[in-house]
């Protein structure tokens, strides 16, 4: 049950047979603090209604035209809603569960199914850091992924969206922050630096000083600051001095 005060959890049903998605519109009606906000027919309209709409629930189909549902969830680059699965084939649960949906309803569900699925969505809104680093951890560790770049969690304002690692310039600690540098933008990220040079540090990106990490293939120029000490300048325009402690590095990106 929806805590009082909040507002309607904004959702988007997709499902590429229109009967499907009128027995969801039907079944949907009695909950008072659901909103529908949109229909998809197919993962490709799917992905660009999430970015339109950035609706808090999402009830998605598996097997569609253009993308699965599947597809869809690691095309997400918006806030990323919760993920509840409707499917008449049981053979893709665990599957859902590996890429981070809260729930997957396999048809035909009763009422009291579909209230326990949208509690969920709703607890993943309330907690929605939690709701996207669990799915990025699913994405990263999904042995189908083969050799598409890891997620991290990044933080834009309330919003906390999934971003490819490859989208990512450097990072940047001021202070207590640390940002992620992509090509147009700032975010927010949920990890210490330390953290992230950890996790990061073997994958293309290299420390060139104590507050920053560079992608190593987003670098365009290395300008010599002094003897000891150099300026790199990143395909956006993007520049980092490197330390001295750090200058190493650069002798190994020139050869």
């Amino acid at each position: 049950m929806a805590n009082a005060g909040e507002r309607p959890l904004r959702t988007l049903i997709v499902d590429d047979e229109q009967a499907a998605r009128d027995v969801l519109r039907r079944d949907l009606a009695g909950f008072e603090d659901l909103e529908i906000v949109g229909e998809a027919e197919n993962g490709g309209d799917a992905e660009g209604q999430i970015d339109a709409l950035a609706p808090d629930l999402v009830l998605l189909d598996i097997q569609m035209p253009v993308k699965n549902g599947f597809e869809v969830v690691r095309g997400i680059r918006g806030p990323l809603p919760a993920i509840v699965f409707v499917t008449a084939y049981n053979e893709h649960a665990l599957k859902a569960f590996e890429v981070g949906a809260v729930d997957y309803l396999l048809k035909p569900f009763s009422r009291s199914r579909l209230e326990q699925a949208v509690s969920r969505a709703r607890a993943a809104r309330r907690h929605p850091r939690e709701n996207a680093e669990r799915v990025a951890r699913a994405l990263e560790a999904d042995p189908a992924a083969g050799s598409r770049s890891p997620k991290i969690v990044a933080c834009l304002g309330k919003d906390f969206l999934l971003l490819d690692v490859d989208q990512v310039f450097a990072f940047q600690a001021a202070g207590e922050t640390v940002w992620i540098v992509t090509a147009d933008k700032r975010y927010r990220a949920t990890q210490p630096l330390a953290a992230l040079a950890e996790k990061f540090g073997g994958t293309g990106f290299v420390r060139a000083h104590r507050g920053a990490l560079v992608n190593v293939d987003k670098i365009a120029k290395i300008g010599a600051l002094s003897s000891r000490r150099w300026l790199l300048t990143l395909t956006n325009g993007y520049q980092c001095a490197v330390s001295k402690r750090n200058a190493g590095l650069v002798k190994e990106l020139l050869q």
